[in-house]
């Protein structure tokens, strides 16, 4: 009787649950034009985080020419699906990335999937303060094969914010990889990200970067690196004239120049495309 009882009220409560559930998807495109019209127009750099909220498909590679010559390519480097569910908030779900070290001595193989939540409670629109302040999780699971992951899952809390004045737009980031197990072997990393972006025309970012890790504990304890990274994003190519139709095409690149005498890889190059929809 109890059975019978709970699987009617189970069965009347359906046509709700339903209902609730359809009207959820058929205003995420509304959330997601409200929430892109409160913030600034600048593009995401293309390399470092940014406090503005985006939806969209990312794929991204990365050639890196470290210090012996040899040359490892990242494909992906770990990018994937940026999705507005709610208001001020953002999830990413990052495939892992394959790494190629084109070196005999060293196996290629797939990096590690992470997931990042982001809230963004603080901005204004480049017509108006043209500010945005936020911050994000980033979770990664051990995933990765032969070595070219990391050996432990790890979170990574930053901070970020960025400031535009008219054409002129300065984003910056502070986060900490923090390790949940294996912390002497694996260490702790505070990432710093600044970058310096100009519009020029209507669809162009020159930009600059600075990119620098801290090292505390693990194999590189102490030491720091630094990259100085001038590139370019092309924001946007639209599908459509009209305003509220989010299809785009986004294109970046840059270079990394190594600036610090402790450096994990000379230089390198990165090539970023976005889809927004």
């Amino acid at each position: 009787m109890k059975s019978a009882v709970l699987a009617a009220l189970a069965f009347s409560l359906l046509p709700a649950t339903l209902t609730a559930q359809n009207g959820f998807f058929d205003h995420w495109e509304s959330r997601v034009n409200a929430t892109s019209a409160k913030q600034p127009s600048w593009p995401i750099p293309v390399i470092a985080p940014s406090s503005q909220l985006v939806q969209l498909m990312r794929f991204d590679v990365l050639r890196q020419i470290t210090p012996t010559h040899t040359d490892t390519v990242n494909i992906d480097n770990g990018k994937g699906l940026n999705l507005i569910p709610f208001a001020n908030t953002e999830i990413d779900i990052c495939l892992p990335p394959l790494i190629l070290h084109n070196n005999d001595k060293v196996v290629d193989g797939t990096g590690d999937f992470s997931v990042v939540y982001k809230y963004r409670p603080f901005k204004s629109p480049s017509e108006a303060h043209n500010y945005s302040l936020g911050g994000q999780v980033l979770f990664t699971v051990p995933t990765g094969s032969y070595k070219n992951g990391t050996a432990v899952s790890t979170i990574q809390p930053t901070l970020m914010g960025g400031k535009g004045y008219k054409r002129f737009a300065v984003q910056s980031a502070i986060g900490g990889v923090l390790p949940n197990s294996s912390v002497p072997a694996i260490g702790r990393t505070i990432s710093w990200n600044t970058t310096a972006q100009y519009k020029v025309g209507k669809i162009f970012w020159p930009e600059i970067e600075s990119n620098s890790s801290f090292y505390h504990l693990g194999p590189n304890n102490g030491k720091s690196q630094n990259f100085v990274s001038p590139g370019l994003m092309i924001s946007k190519f639209k599908f459509s004239k009209d305003p509220k139709n989010r299809l785009a095409l986004i294109l970046g690149g840059s270079v990394q120049i190594a600036t610090s005498t402790y450096h994990a890889y000379n230089h390198a190059l990165v090539f970023t495309s976005r889809f927004a929809f």
